[in-house]
This record gives structure tokens, C-alpha cells and sequence, in this order.
């Protein structure tokens, strides 16, 4: 993507990297960009607007009800993307670390019908999110929100959410250098 400086990692040297489907050759590549989004739990701010609609709990938020549809439609093509980095291995491989207790799912729902979701990886006191969508808005900002509200009053210490987006800048994302981000990793684990 623009701005993103990316490299392929070599076998066995995983610290940090991310994992991408390969649509071109069907192969599982891992990533370590140089630079790095996290989502500071300390320092999570809510748009006022936002906070209304969280509080008038128009959505509700479940936790790991649905983990398999919501990959699927993070998975699901888009306009603005038409191929995913969300191929069947990786599906596969996130819905087993599912059923191991690993990868969660944030569900946000308007009646019966699924509006929005996220999934990622829960380690140590980290939690890696890998993807998100919505069909309504707001609601994936709610079920962010959800989750933000779960890992601070777990104690987690990182929140990684890969690459900066103007989505995740109004919540206060910041990219931090590999170094740092490492470095935070390392206290995350602990």
C-alpha cells in the first residue's frame, strides 16, 4: 500500500510479522513493515458523537459468537479492495486459532442482523486486530470500541492494528518505527 515499506521475512524469523495471503501464487507470506499502527489503550479517544451512540446502545456487541461469519465477510470483496489478503488458508488457519482460544471476535448487531465485526489475535497482553467491516455505519466503530473497553480493563498493553488509517487516527492510532514496536511487543508478552 502507499507509504507502507514492506519486506518478506525469511523462514523461522517471525517477531512481529504479520501474515498475508499471496493471491498471485496461493502461498502464505509474512510481513514486517517498518513502520507499525498501534492503538494506544491509554490514550483511546471516542469522538464525541460516537460516545452518544455507544451509550444509546442502538448496537448490541458479542464477543466471539459468530467468529467463522465475520472473517468471511472481512474476507468478502469490496469495491474499494477486490481482492483480499484474507484467502482459505488464512480463514483456516485464524478460525483453528479460534477454536484454541486465540483469535476473538467483536460482533455488533442491529435486531437479528449482523452489521459489523472485527477478529484478532489475543497473546500475552497484546491483541493484534487483523480486519474489520460494516454494512451500517458506526457499528464497527462501536464493536472497536467494545473491544478497546475489554483489553483496558484487562490490562492488555498493546493494541496493534497493522497499518494507519484515518479510521483508526479519529480513535488516536499511531505509527511507532519496528524498534519500538518490538521493544513494546516484548513488554506486551510479559
Amino acid at each position: 500500500g502507499e507509504g507502507r515499506t514492506e519486506g518478506r521475512v525469511r523462514e523461522g524469523d517471525r517477531g512481529g510479522s504479520v501474515p498475508r495471503g499471496e493471491p498471485a501464487d496461493g502461498e502464505l507470506g509474512w510481513y514486517c513493515p517498518e513502520r507499525r499502527a498501534i492503538l494506544p489503550l491509554d490514550a483511546f479517544h471516542v469522538p464525541r458523537s460516537l460516545a452518544r451512540t455507544v451509550r444509546s446502545g442502538r448496537y448490541r456487541v458479542t464477543v466471539d459468537l459468530v467468529f467463522e461469519e465475520v472473517i468471511r465477510t472481512c474476507a468478502a470483496p469490496r469495491p474499494e479492495e477486490p481482492e483480499s489478503w484474507i484467502d482459505e488458508q488464512i480463514a483456516d488457519v485464524y478460525t483453528c486459532l479460534h477454536r484454541m482460544g486465540w483469535a476473538h471476535s467483536f460482533e455488533a448487531w442491529s435486531g437479528d442482523r449482523l452489521v459489523a465485526g472485527l477478529y484478532g489475535v489475543a497473546v500475552g497482553g497484546a491483541f493484534f486486530g487483523e480486519s474489520m467491516f460494516h454494512v451500517v455505519t458506526d457499528a464497527s466503530k462501536i464493536a472497536l470500541c467494545k473491544l478497546v473497553e475489554r483489553l483496558q480493563q484487562r490490562s492488555y498493553r498493546l493494541h496493534d492494528v497493522q497499518w494507519l488509517t484515518p479510521h483508526l487516527a479519529q480513535f488516536g492510532a499511531i505509527e511507532i518505527d519496528r524498534r519500538e514496536y518490538l521493544a513494546t511487543l516484548e513488554l506486551a508478552m510479559k
